[in-house]
């Protein structure tokens, strides 16, 4: 198929059980699990509801072209999350009141635009979730060029259909499906200590200026 206009096989989604715990984790609990490496699209917030979870179906389009998106929106499967990376171009829409609506008809968990949408004061009452750029009233074009399921990637984050994508108002983050199930432990296991921890009571500050040659003033000879 030519670069460009193609749609690759579906990925393998996680179990519903892998899902549902991830959805009950913070994202900063979550991303600190991945050593703060995954971070993507600190420009892209959420429009109104912001608290999605869901396996990833990943589009690309040219910046200001929804052609590719339409597809998706008939491809995509219950709980999916559509993200779309459309160049962080703020000049066109790719999506507004229309294809939420039918995203929502269709049982997505939500949407994530690596450019602009409109109809922003419906989207920010909408109960379906989305993440976007900016906002235009500027509309979209139908030309293409865009693909759909090949990995695409938000300010260095590789985003691959069937990764788990959560979000909330930190943002969202990328969990890759390999590595699913470890990051998942490891971030429940976080937020427990968090929320269990009173905070500034571990000493851990004091233990890192130590080592580093910090003198405090009771301790000075």
């Amino acid at each position: 198929m030519p670069i460009g206009f193609r749609i690759a096989a579906e990925r393998v989604r996680a179990e519903q059980a892998l899902i549902e715990r991830f959805a009950k984790v913070p994202v900063a609990c979550i991303s600190d699990s991945m050593r703060r490496l995954v971070a993507g699209g600190a420009r892209i917030r959420p429009i109104g509801p912001a608290k999605m979870c869901g396996p990833a179906f990943v589009v690309k389009t040219a910046p200001g072209d929804n052609l590719m998106v339409h597809k998706a929106l008939s491809l995509a499967k219950r709980g999916d999350i559509v993200v779309v990376d459309a160049g962080g171009d703020l000049t066109n829409a790719i999506i507004g009141e229309r294809m939420v609506t039918v995203a929502h008809e269709r049982g997505l968990a939500g949407m994530i635009i690596n450019g602009a949408i409109r109809d922003a004061d419906t989207l920010r009452n909408h109960t379906l979730p989305v993440f976007a750029a900016g906002i235009t009233h500027r509309g979209p074009y139908k030309n293409g060029p865009g693909e759909i399921n090949y990995p695409i990637a938000i300010d260095g984050m590789v985003i691959e259909s069937g990764d788990i994508i959560v979000a909330d108002d930190d943002g969202f983050v990328c969990v890759p499906i390999r590595d699913a199930a470890e990051v998942c432990t490891a971030a429940e296991s976080k937020f427990e200590h968090e929320t269990n921890t009173p905070p500034g009571s571990d000493g851990k500050s004091d233990d890192v200026l130590r080592a580093l040659g910090c003198e405090f003033p009771e301790e000075a000879p």
